[in-house]
């Protein structure tokens, strides 16, 4: 605990804020009562007022001041706003592929971005809520957004879906809690390098089931992307257990498979197979499905079968620091919602295995992240890693079926 405050600290004096309070100069990033935050002052004053203003913002440009109806309307404007990636519903024109052809680049960026956020949200988190009523909230409060748009803009398509879709949204929705759960799990029995290698092999899963279950079979410069793009995933995973004394030095086969680590180990590839089965069934159903209902039926599954497993663990989502919400709400506004909606919304016009290789991309947006907030500087895996990551990208997508 006492080390990460002291990572929020240098965050809080040194870093984010004394930043943004130079790049906003009208305040918003200024605690008016209390001072400037970069120079100075109480740390959980200025993490405190840092996450009152920032989510003000958010609420007050998505127009969710009061609770009444025109809610549901600012929302819906604001989403037009802010993800003008999102399609219109199915029996309406769609996009042209011109459009498309611009969108796809820029929208799978802008994903990477904002899923890169959540390692950083999450962290600030921890310091007071465990990992799983982190994951449970950050569902519900993304589905709580979604709602006025989902019930005021497209009502009639949500309750004319065919028993068929619904069975396929609420499995992708129980893949998405599963994945969140198991994963989120498997850093208490294993390390975070272990985890993030055996979790990142979730596009290998995708590009072997997608030709049976899919029909998309991917290219030989997509396969070497693929290759590339999950080694420099495992690097970057494991240069945290890798040390270089007397040459490279690295856990051993045996110390990986060994006890509690095992079951760490197994609860990380399993959260690869859950993220496996909720994108290829994304890919299969957003082909008649608009976006705003297929993420609201699915977040909403997961976030339900999260609220189940977090009280089956005993724990509850009440009696927490208000800042700590206030993270967990940034985490549904950003990662989940700008993020994962948008990797959602690209599996209408690519093949699962091109959409699940981009998400390998988090690790470089998560150090560049870490970097100008938390002044932590990458190392030479990391950047190495990274460097095949976006090779591998770039191949995938030269390649993709």
């Amino acid at each position: 605990m006492h080390v990460k405050k002291n990572i929020q600290c240098a965050a809080f004096r040194g870093g984010l804020l004394s930043r943004l309070a130079r790049h906003f100069p009208h305040g918003i990033f200024r605690d008016k009562g209390r001072g400037d935050w970069g120079e100075g002052g109480s740390c959980e004053i200025a993490e405190e007022a840092f996450l009152r203003n920032l989510c003000g913002c958010i609420v007050h440009s998505m127009g969710i001041g009061s609770l009444a109806y025109p809610f549901g309307l600012n929302l819906a404007a604001s989403f037009q706003l802010y993800l003008p990636l999102v399609d219109k519903p199915t029996h309406q024109a769609t996009m042209s592929d011109q459009r498309i052809r611009i969108l796809l680049p820029l929208s799978l960026l802008i994903a990477i971005l904002a899923v890169s956020t959540a390692s950083i949200f999450i962290r600030f988190a921890q310091a007071n809520a465990p990992s799983l009523v982190i994951a449970a909230l950050r569902l519900t409060f993304a589905v709580l957004l979604l709602a006025p748009l989902a019930w005021t803009r497209h009502r009639e398509e949500i309750t004319g879906l065919s028993y068929k879709q619904i069975a396929l949204a609420v499995t992708s929705g129980c893949f998405l809690a599963i994945h969140f759960a198991t994963w989120i799990s498997s850093l208490e029995y294993t390390t975070v390098a272990s985890s993030v290698v055996f979790v990142s092999t979730g596009p290998l899963w995708v590009a072997l089931l997608s030709p049976l279950l899919l029909n998309e079979r991917l290219a030989r410069g997509a396969i070497l992307g693929l290759v590339l793009a999950i080694v420099g995933g495992s690097i970057i995973g494991l240069s945290d257990a890798c040390v270089w004394q007397n040459g490279l030095q690295c856990p051993t086969l045996d110390q990986v498979l060994q006890g509690r680590a095992m079951w760490g180990n197994f609860l990380a590839l399993a959260g690869a197979w859950a993220v496996t089965g909720y994108l290829i069934i994304g890919r299969k159903l957003r082909a008649s499905m608009s976006l705003i209902p297929y993420i609201f039926v699915v977040y909403g599954v997961a976030a339900i079968g999260l609220i189940i497993i977090m009280l089956a663990a005993g724990h509850s989502p009440f009696g927490y620091e208000g800042k700590t919400y206030g993270w967990i709400f940034l985490l549904a506004a950003v990662p989940q919602l700008i993020g994962h909606s948008t990797y959602n919304w690209a599996l209408r016009y690519l093949p699962a295995a091109f959409v699940a290789v981009t998400t390998l991309g988090e690790p470089i947006g998560s150090a560049i992240l870490a970097f100008f907030i938390l002044n932590e500087t990458p190392g030479a895996a990391t950047i190495l890693g990274g460097i095949l990551i976006l090779l591998g990208i770039y191949l995938a997508s030269r390649g993709k079926a």
